[in-house]
């Protein structure tokens, strides 16, 4: 059952969402190589705490850290670890919080010095399919739109992988909810879409092949071919016309940007 929120609770969904933002925002002041996602881990536990507000991911479903940090061909739920990163190396950094009994939760990929120009342009190109997946999610249209909108501007324009495994979803009192959001099908299949629901639109779209497999810790999903994969998501509540997207790249961008460790990707986001 797809769950609508009222006008009150999607600004309970922003607060929440907005805390998610401003957390990566702290990871971006302090990515640099030597750095470990341990260590990530530990400062996005602390200010997430810090702010009033309680890891989502923690003991989720067992899961044993407070974030999923994905490094390279790990496309998602990777486990912090103490391999100190690299220059070269591309981060995916998801994060869930629970704020007055609401989630938020969505993710970035940040680049430690210059990947080479094939990864780079697999980050702007996964970035900007999030966007032309949030065009469609307005209400009157359909979930197979967005899907549709994320895989013709990865795979059918750049060739790259879409991942099958795991899609995006909607959010709310609970971190998972309907509907599934794929980020590949056909324009008008899939749930209508109405006011007032809110989504986690997630793109995850491989440099090479689709395939992935799962490690023995029944968690860290990476590529079968073992190259690089990006990861990015917005928490928006669909509306009529235009998605409101609760989450902020921006502040993440402003401190990507200071962050001489950094190299930067711009993808326009949708007009306000």
């Amino acid at each position: 059952m797809i769950h609508y929120k009222t006008s009150t609770e999607v600004e309970l969904m922003r607060d929440s969402a907005r805390l998610v933002s401003k957390t990566l925002a702290e990871v971006a002041k302090v990515l640099r190589p030597g750095v470990t996602t341990l260590e990530l881990d530990k400062l996005i536990a602390e200010f997430i705490r810090d702010n009033d507000a309680i890891p989502s991911f923690l003991n989720y479903h067992g899961y044993p850290f407070s974030s999923c940090i994905s490094v390279n061909d790990v496309v998602v739920h990777g486990f912090p670890n103490e391999q100190p990163l690299r220059e070269g190396d591309i981060i995916s950094v998801d994060i869930g919080v629970i704020k007055k009994g609401w989630h938020g939760d969505h993710a970035y990929t940040f680049a430690i010095g210059d990947p080479g120009p094939a990864v780079m342009q697999l980050i702007r190109v996964t970035k900007e399919s999030l966007y032309k997946g949030i065009e469609k999610a307005v209400a009157g249209g359909r979930v197979g739109d967005i899907a549709y909108a994320i895989q013709e501007h990865t795979e059918k324009k750049y060739g790259y992988g879409v991942v099958r495994e795991l899609v995006g979803h909607g959010l709310g009192k609970s971190l998972h909810e309907e509907p599934q959001v794929p980020n590949y099908g056909r324009r008008g299949t899939g749930a209508k879409l109405k006011e007032g629901p809110v989504l986690a639109i997630e793109p995850m779209i491989n440099l090479g092949k689709r395939e992935v497999y799962t490690e023995s810790d029944g968690w860290t999903v990476r590529t079968n071919d073992h190259k690089a994969s990006v990861h990015f998501e917005h928490d928006v509540c669909v509306r009529k016309g235009q998605a409101d997207i609760l989450s902020d790249y921006s502040i993440i961008e402003a401190e990507e940007i200071l962050n001489p460790h950094l190299f930067t990707v711009q993808a326009a986001p949708m007009p306000s």
